[in-house]
């Protein structure tokens, strides 16, 4: 088992990976987890403060190797408005209900709640089941943690940010 003595950024630049990591958006923000690669590599991350890991960033490992953290795909509901005005009522109250969402240009995803889901159809809202990865915004007091690197996204906390 490798420990990872750090996250870097989707940016890193550092080179090729020896091994990958999926993880679920509720699973990417940690402090203290065994994690198993694809291919099997062992990593335990213990750091100091909870970390989101970015998608297609990487932990660095204590002999300088690195995985590479890929978000997985997610059940969820995509929902879409008649309008910007009535998307941003409908971001108002899944907001008021501190329900993780990524914000996009003509629509919202969510994780999929059925009682969400009733809620934003009686709105006027049109939401449809979907799969694909999940990059939720980050809370207002949200702060990055990269381990003993020390590094900063820069990012300002937009999840739109770190997808490529």
């Amino acid at each position: 088992m490798r420990h990872a003595k750090a996250h870097l950024p989707a940016s890193h630049g550092k080179g090729p990976a020896i091994d990958t990591i999926t993880l679920a958006h509720d699973q990417r923000r940690l402090r203290r987890k065994l994690l198993t690669g694809a291919s099997g590599t062992e990593v335990m991350v213990d750091f100091a403060a909870t970390t989101t890991l970015d998608h297609n960033g990487a932990l660095e490992l204590d002999n300088g190797e690195l995985v590479t953290i890929l978000a997985a795909e997610e059940l969820l509901y995509e929902i879409r408005a008649r309008d910007a005005g009535h998307l941003l009522r409908l971001a108002w109250h899944i907001g008021n209900r501190h329900t993780p969402a990524q914000l996009e240009p003509g629509r919202i995803l969510i994780q999929r709640d059925h009682v969400l889901k009733t809620m934003l159809e009686g709105l006027g809202a049109s939401v449809i089941n979907v799969t694909e990865p999940f990059f939720a915004e980050h809370g207002a007091y949200h702060s990055h943690s990269h381990g003993d690197g020390g590094r900063s996204h820069g990012d300002g906390g937009h999840a739109l940010l770190n997808r490529k």
